[in-house]
């Protein structure tokens, strides 16, 4: 059987927020546009419709109202200071620096001009263990969270005649010619394909879905590679097309550098193996290890740098630990973090969520209690200890240390706030001065209080998430060879290209750079392409 021929001008490959956003920037030029994708129409959006929703922009609106005075300066600053760049890190600085200067006329504005609206409160996250993070708060949630990022846009994006769309179409390798990359070859369920195109644009993610290829590209500063790591990514983000690129002539780099998270749990109903949620975790909970003995000396606080968390972690013994709170503490600290996760984000109903954030999330703690398995609860220490041990089956849990961990702890918050003497209490003290996290932070109180409990203790591992590294691509988000010279016909955008230059975020990212990204990489594509950028 012949393989079905395609024709286009501008072939995007992946239907996920980065193409969407190059899809849509293109058709509103006037371009004609030929968007694939492996997954079904239903799931156009990809990662990005679980994704919370947040973004890391400056200079906003949301940010003066909070009375918030940032500038792409200080940004950049903070940026570069977290990133780390080596000196072989061109083109991730370089994008880094387009970051600072455009998120908020290239992100920001063109989001809130095509109907995407943001929460109005700017959180602080990434603040850094030193103060070495966000100097600022500046993390922006997007009303309706991730999915209804992505949806608004494809909405848009599906109401141009210029669009055509194949979805169901998995592509297996790129068609090259006289060095230039021409088209791409597949497969669906009707058979096999092959396209034609003047250009191509590779939306198609990273490789963090794929176990085997974290593994293989895994950096020893994490610790051995976990055993017991959980992935929060689809198993279609598979790098695949990585190993194309490389065969048309382009680099590929930094693949060891990924963004993963402390504090990942299985998820009750997995659809794919080793399937895990990503908790935003309580900064009132003490992070212990497996013997529970606090992770110290300077004890995990989440907001603060999720990547020395990930190095902790993953060099603790069975590269686990242990969350201990209270039920009082849950239900105001605790989230999960995505799109279904926060329906009250997601659907937009600000007097819910407003009830939500002064009474607590009871109906998420509860759910957890009940159906996560790495989420235990009870109503004494030694009830606790006995699921933990058991839970955790390899012995080595000491219970007498637990209860004087424990009792440490409590014993310093009674003493009173002028006698804190404590990293944690201080850390907790400082985070509800900023009225964003004052209301998801609780006042210090002890974990073992009467009329606080049940007592829960919640296993946390490492989780897959995203990949930081990708495709090296220039400032007009075309794919460059060995020589840095542009390989024809070939762009990258979001989570391929490392979302911009092979790595825009260098060893750590601010947080909120992702999604905006995606846009900003996709959008230069597309601007390139026009002959506009």
């Amino acid at each position: 059987m012949q393989p079905t021929h395609h024709r286009c001008e501008t072939l995007v490959i992946g239907a996920g927020l980065a193409g969407i956003s190059t899809a849509l920037e293109l058709l509103e030029r006037g371009c004609q546009v030929l968007l694939l994708d492996a997954a079904p129409r239903s799931q156009c959006g990809g990662q990005a419709n679980d994704a919370f929703g947040g973004m890391l922009l400056c200079g906003t609106p949301e940010q003066r109202r909070n009375k918030v005075q940032d500038s792409p300066e200080l940004l950049l600053e903070d940026w570069l200071r977290v990133a780390a760049f080596d000196a072989d890190d061109h083109w991730g600085r370089r994008w880094a620096e387009h970051y600072a200067e455009r998120n908020k006329a290239d992100i920001y504005d063109w989001l809130r001009q095509r109907g995407v609206s943001f929460f109005p409160a700017v959180q602080w996250v990434e603040r850094g263990n030193f103060g070495d993070g966000n100097a600022l708060p500046r993390y922006h949630v997007a009303w309706g969270c991730g999915r209804g990022v992505a949806q608004t846009l494809a909405r848009r994006m599906f109401e141009h005649a210029g669009l055509s769309c194949l979805f169901e179409h998995r592509v297996l390798g790129l068609e090259t010619r006289n060095g230039a990359v021409v088209g791409c070859h597949g497969r669906s369920g009707s058979g096999d394909f092959r396209i034609e195109a003047e250009h191509v644009v590779l939306c198609s993610g990273g490789i963090n879905g794929d176990l085997a290829r974290v593994r293989a590209h895994w950096d020893p500063l994490y610790g051995p590679y976990p055993e017991n790591i959980l992935n929060g990514t689809d198993p279609r983000a598979d790098g695949e097309l990585h190993g194309q690129v490389q065969a048309a002539g382009g680099q590929v780099v930094k693949l060891g550098r990924m963004w993963n998270y402390a504090a990942g749990i299985a998820h009750p109903e997995p659809q794919y193996p080793q399937h895990g949620l990503s908790l935003i975790p309580s900064r009132s909970a003490l992070w212990l290890d497996a013997r529970g003995q606090r992770i110290g000396p300077q004890p995990l606080v989440g907001g603060f740098d999720t990547h020395d968390q990930c190095k902790r972690i993953g060099h603790l013994p069975g590269q686990y630990g242990w969350q201990l709170l209270n039920w009082r503490i849950a239900i105001k600290e605790l989230a999960i973090s995505g799109t279904d996760s926060n329906p009250h984000f997601r659907d937009r109903k600000l007097l819910p969520l407003l009830w939500q954030l002064a009474t607590g999330n009871r109906q998420l703690v509860r759910w957890m209690v009940e159906r996560c398995p790495d989420v235990l609860a009870a109503d004494t220490l030694a009830q606790l200890a006995a699921k933990m041990a058991a839970l955790a089956g390899d012995g080595r849990l000491d219970q007498d240390l637990l209860a004087a961990t424990l009792a440490r702890y409590d014993a310093g918050i009674r003493r009173g706030p002028a006698l804190y003497n404590d990293e944690q209490l201080r850390r907790l003290q400082q985070l509800r001065q900023w009225r964003g996290d004052r209301v998801r932070t609780c006042a210090p109180r002890p974990i073992h209080d009467a009329g606080s409990g049940p007592l829960i203790a919640i296993r946390t591992r490492l989780i897959s998430r995203k990949s930081m590294g990708g495709m090296l691509t220039d400032l007009h988000s075309r794919v460059l060879d060995g020589h840095g010279e542009p390989v024809p016909g070939l762009y990258a955008a979001g989570e391929a290209a490392g979302f911009g230059g092979g790595g825009i975020s260098g060893i750590r990212s601010l947080e909120g750079t992702f999604l905006s990204n995606c846009i900003l990489n996709g959008r230069r594509a597309a601007q390139t392409i026009a002959g506009d950028a």
